[in-house]
Order: C-alpha cells, then sequence, then structure tokens
C-alpha cells in the first residue's frame, strides 16, 4: 500500500511523508550531590527527568520545561551525549535525546517529585547496573560518565 502511494504521489509530494514516524524524547542527565537524579515511570524502571518534544520546540527547551516540571528545578542544558532509539515493550518505538545537565539555582536546592512518576531516587553511580532501567539510559550515564569533561 505504501509503495503504491508513493508511486502515485511521490513526484508531488515530499518522501519524508511516507516516512515512519517516531516520537521524541529529551532527557537530562542530571546529578545533585554527587548522585544521579532518576525517576521511576509506570512500568516500574528508572529513567532520567525530560520528555516529549513539542512541536516547535528545541530539545534543550524541551528539556528544561520538563525537568522544571517534573523536579521543580532550572537546570542547564550541557553536551549532547547520546540519542538511541527504544523499543517500548514492542508497542512504540521513541528516539531518546539525551544531555549532561547542570542545576543552575543559587542556594538550596528543593528538587521534588511531581504527579508523573512514582518515586524520585538519587542514586550513585557505582549502583547504576543493579537498577531495573532500560540499557540505553545505562549506556548514556557511562557515555557521559567517560568523557573527559566530567
Amino acid at each position: 500500500m505504501k509503495q503504491l502511494l508513493f508511486s502515485l504521489f511521490g513526484r508531488w509530494l515530499p518522501s519524508d511523508l511516507f516516512a515512519r514516524k517516531y516520537p521524541v524524547s529529551v532527557k537530562g542527565i542530571v546529578y545533585h550531590d554527587g548522585k544521579l537524579v532518576l525517576l521511576k515511570n509506570e512500568r516500574d524502571e528508572w529513567e532520567l527527568p525530560g520528555g516529549k518534544l513539542e512541536p516547535d520546540e528545541s530539545p534543550e527547551v524541551c528539556l528544561r520545561r520538563e525537568i522544571q516540571e517534573e523536579l521543580n528545578v532550572e537546570v542547564e542544558v550541557g553536551e549532547l551525549i547520546d540519542v538511541w532509539v527504544y523499543d517500548i515493550l514492542g508497542k512504540v518505538k521513541v528516539v531518546i535525546i539525551t544531555y549532561l545537565c547542570h542545576i543552575n539555582q543559587a542556594g538550596p536546592v528543593d528538587i521534588r517529585l511531581s504527579y508523573e512518576h512514582k518515586e524520585l531516587g538519587f542514586h550513585p553511580f557505582e549502583g547504576l547496573e543493579e537498577l531495573k532501567m532500560p540499557e540505553g539510559y545505562k549506556r548514556s550515564i557511562r557515555k557521559m560518565s567517560e568523557r573527559p569533561s566530567v
């Protein structure tokens, strides 16, 4: 069917209209007091804070907005760390873009859990492999830790 549509309309329409579409989620690696800030989702998996990219929104703006909503803190979005595709339970594939983020607040930091997640956790890097967390997130965190600037 897709080939038939492309053969009929492909000359007049951009080929990207016939490409698969994936949601994009932008995630942040955030440390507080030397520990990773992680959130537990509805699948009982730990994940990085962040969320879906909105239309006409840059990944950096999306990440600042999502972390403010999910953790009640302002961050500065740093280096791009990783990009990967997450196959969630064989039902949907999501493109994940991971950045290093730095908390950008003077004074005491009051990180709070929003209604979007079940639990807020502060985890040492050394315990990463034992966590119930998708391998792509673990890989992103390992990549970040291997950078000379960190």
